[in-house]
Parts: C-alpha cells; structure tokens; sequence
C-alpha cells in the first residue's frame, strides 16, 4: 500500500492505494502547522482503510508551499550570486530584471568572476579560483547563508561550478550552495534567476522537509517518503532539500498525472478546477506536456522544466456579478470560504457554486437558499462559465481534431455542458482528490539537456552518455536503478555551430525504492 498526500495552501487531500484500487479519501484545511494536517488526513485514510501501517510502503507528497513562499515573499533567505563568465555579460548583472521587493529582499550581494567555456564544453577563459575565494571570504563576513553559481554552458559542462563550489565551501563551510547546472537549461540569466530562487529557500525548505518528517513520525510510519517535483515525478526528502524550485508547479501537475490514472486516458486535455482558477494542461504518454517557454514565477523569469499550464479566473468560488446585459465571472473569489459567505450554505455573496446548486447539477448546501435567482441569470452565467473553459482548452490545443477533456478538482461541478473541441468529458471517480492520487503513483526521473559535438563525440556515444547522464540524476533523486526505463529522448541540430553541435535531451524514469526505512537506507548505501 502507499499513500499520497499533496498540501495546498487551503486544504491538504490524502489517498490510500493499494496497486490501481483508491482504499479512501480525505480533505482537511491545511493548517499552519503543516504536519498538523498531513497527520489529520493520513490518519483519516488509514482509519477508514483499515490498514496496518506495517503494510504501508511509501508516501508521496505534493507541496505548494515552497512557490506559496516565493510568490508571497516569505521565508527567504538573502543570496549571493556569483557569476562565472567574465569578460561576457558584464553589463547585464544578476537579478537585473528581478522586481524591486524581491531585489532588494533576496539579492543582497552579487561577484561577477572569470572564466568560461565554449558552447561544445571547452575552455574559453579559465576560472578565477581567487576572485572566487574572495567572493566566499566577503560573503561569509556579510554573514549571507545562500549562495547561487552560475556559469556560462555549465548544462554542457559543469567542472567550472564544481569547483566554485568546493572553494566556496572550503571559505564558508556552512553556507547552502545551488548550482545552476542542477536546477535550469540553456540560457543563462533564466538560469542564473532558477539559482538565486532556489538558493533563497534553503532554510524554508530544510523546514518544510522536517515538517513532513515529523507527521510520519507522529503516526509511527517508518517508510521512505517522497515529494513531487513539476515535471510530475518525485525526488526523495534529501533531493528536495537541496533543490525546492523544483516542486514549483507540482500542484496542477499532480492533478494531470492523476486524471491520466484515474481516466485510464494517456494522451488527453485536463481541466483541474479549484476554489479560485482552473488549470488546463494536455497529457503526452501520461505526463503533462511541458512549457518550452521560459516561465515567470513571482516576477521572475526562469528556464527550469514547468507543465504547460493555462490558469483562468474559473472556480468553485468565483464571484458572479452583472456585466451590461451579461454575467461576469471571477477572476476574485470566495476560495475556501465558499462554505461560509455563499448563497447557497447560509452566505450573502453570489459565486459560481451557487449557480450550479440552483441549476440542479450540483447537490452542495441548501438548494432551497438559491431558488429565489432568475432563470436568466442562472442561464447567462453557466453559458460564461462555459465559455471561459472551451477558450482555455482552444488557446491549449495544438490542432483542431478534438481530444478528449478529463475533469478533476473540487470544482468539477461547475461544468455539465459540451465543450467545444472535446471529443468527450471524463469526470473520473475520485476526480475531487486526483492531485493526491497523482502523487501517489509518480515515479523519480532523471533529465540531461546539453549540447553535444557529433563530429568529435560520434552520435551513438553522446546518446549513450546523454542516457547515462540522466539515470545517475535519476538514481540521485531516489529511483531504483533496476528498473529505470527511456521516458523521452529529443536531437535538435543546431546548424548554426560547428562541429555538429546537435542538443540533445534525455529523460528517464524509475520507480522509488518502496521498502521500509531502514532497508532504503541500507540499498542507498550499497549503490
């Protein structure tokens, strides 16, 4: 048996699962306390399960609270960034483009040093070890606790940024270092911002990790358990400490993976309607499709890997107001407190529930609360509401020949009508706690993105060596190395380089070692 929890910043879902089949469900209010509710909702599951913890063999979580704290400017730590590149970039610094909060919050310091490569991986300028170390002396005095290294083609080669870390560590032994070949792709200054990022949560997430730690203990289940990262796999406890940023997103990409479960649909369009907004994505073999844009997270642009999700104003407590002769609404919402200021549980505030409730296709609160609403407002607004979902799934889209459109989240009973483009809707069982279900059955990957030389390599041995790149990553993260397996496999040359410079991009995937804590340790050990 495993179980799937995913914390959002309102309520916290849990799934108990045993192979394919949902033993049960729970969704409590997240609590400021997060152990708090991850034990409430666990607890829930096993007690109306009636599982033996003995028989629980991991846990998976998803988490919103490390983009929450970014988004929200909480919990940050101020950073030293140290750029690799000199004499290129000069008149572009990091955290140029950053908003000024967050500039004057998190960048506090930054060194711009030395060296480079080539795009192919060889040495254009050789790294100044002593700018570095001096750069580690000041930062250590200025008492900053995170520092983010950034090189020029560092996914291509990283020996630069390893060894900047090592000077770095040998001058500030306690300080949390990020490494952007580890976290971002081509591109350096989206890079460089993914670096900063994840350096900024460094104590947050130590904190995070130990709260998750202490619910397990608290309901004495001694298994591994893993948190979910935003190209919907897991990365174990200790990956997830040193690298936060990328959890962000894992929200909507949770609920995508577990509407591909729960639908039996591998390749399809997802709506996950929430309390507030309503994701949109499109499944590919399962997994969400992925953004090949640079994403802004926070005012932020990074090049990390994100899910290519389109958010509208659309929810479960989207308020409804007159607009001219029709009905507007969102994008402001009830959220959680549709239970409490709605029409149709007691309230005085009109949203989108209320619609659905005196419409009849939703059995929620007091019908009785809502029969007073004209025909014709009713009508309007479900005919709006309608419309805001069929523009989302047209802009996500890539052709015009209709694909089915699974529905999931708490909201889905907002939407009774044909959508246009949509071949069919699915509203799975248990589509209101698919995020949860899909935390529960990710498995661990591992991704390399870098450019190789044909010419000098040969095309089969930078495969290889591309493959073998992202199983070690895979492993690192937690998978067990006996069953890792090709997920995706992309060559674009670049004709513009010499040498036949050719991208290449590889991703494995694995399942996560599934044994209890001691024995986990003991085969991360062996490896």
């Amino acid at each position: 048996m495993r179980i799937g929890v995913d914390v959002g910043g309102t309520n916290t879902d849990a799934v108990i699962m045993d192979g394919r089949e949902v033993l049960a469900t729970q969704k409590v209010p997240t609590t400021p306390n997060i152990s708090d509710g991850i034990v409430q909702a666990i607890s829930a599951v096993v007690e109306a399960s009636k599982a033996q913890s003995t028989a629980i063999r991991s846990v998976m979580i998803g988490t919103t609270q490390f983009t929450n704290a970014f988004v929200e400017r909480q919990g940050l730590l101020p950073v030293a960034a140290i750029r690799i590149a000199l004499p290129s970039s000069r008149g572009v610094p990091p955290l140029t483009d950053w908003p000024q909060d967050l500039q004057a919050m998190v960048g506090k310091a930054h060194y711009m040093v030395r060296g480079s490569y080539f795009f192919d991986g060889r040495v254009c300028d050789e790294l100044d070890e002593l700018a570095v170390a001096r750069a580690a002396r000041d930062l250590r005095v200025k008492g900053l606790k995170a520092v983010a290294v950034t090189g020029i083609f560092s996914p291509v080669n990283a020996q630069m940024e390893r060894r900047a870390e090592e000077i770095i560590r040998n001058e500030a032994p306690d300080a949390a270092v990020t490494l952007s070949s580890k976290v971002g792709r081509m591109g350096i200054l989206e890079r460089e911002n993914a670096a900063v990022v994840n350096a900024s949560l460094a104590e947050l997430s130590k904190a995070i990790v130990a709260s998750f730690h202490s619910a397990l203990q608290r309901l004495n289940i001694k298994v591994p358990f893993y948190i979910s990262q935003n190209d919907g796999t897991l990365m174990n406890s200790e990956f997830v400490e040193q690298y936060p940023v990328l959890t962000f997103a894992s929200g909507p990409t949770n609920s995508m993976r577990g509407a591909a479960y729960l639908s039996n649909l591998e390749n399809a369009l997802v709506a996950d309607i929430g309390g507030t907004t309503t994701d949109v994505g499109m499944l590919l073999n399962g997994f969400p499709r992925e953004s090949a844009l640079a994403r802004g997270i926070g005012g932020v642009r990074t090049n990390f890997r994100m899910p290519d999700i389109l958010s509208v104003g659309l929810g479960g407590g989207s308020l409804v107001a007159r607009n001219g002769n029709g009905q507007r609404i969102g994008p402001q919402s009830l959220g959680y407190r549709v239970t409490e200021e709605s029409l149709a549980f007691g309230g005085d505030r009109l949203c989108a529930t209320d619609i659905a409730v005196a419409g009849g296709w939703a059995d929620i609160g007091d019908r009785s609360l809502v029969a007073h609403l004209p025909k014709a407002l009713i009508k309007g607004a479900a005919t709006r509401m309608h419309a805001i979902l069929s523009n989302a799934v047209d802009q996500i889209k890539v052709s015009q020949k209709p694909m089915p459109l699974v529905l999931v989240g708490g909201g889905v009973v907002l939407i009774h009508e044909e959508i246009d483009g949509v071949s069919e809707m699915v509203i799975p069982e248990h589509a209101a706690v698919a995020n949860a279900v899909g935390a529960s059955i990710t498995q661990i990957s591992g991704e390399i993105d870098r450019i190789f030389a044909y010419e000098a390599d040969g095309r089969e041995a930078a495969l290889e060596q591309a493959k073998k790149e992202a199983e070690t990553r895979a492993v690192e993260a937690g998978a067990d190395r006996g069953n890792l397996r090709l997920l995706d496999l992309e060559e674009v040359p670049l004709a513009y380089m010499p040498g036949g410079a050719t991208r290449i991009r590889v991703k494995v995937t694995g399942n996560p070692i599934d044994a209890p804590m001691d024995d986990a340790r003991t085969a991360a050990t062996d490896r």
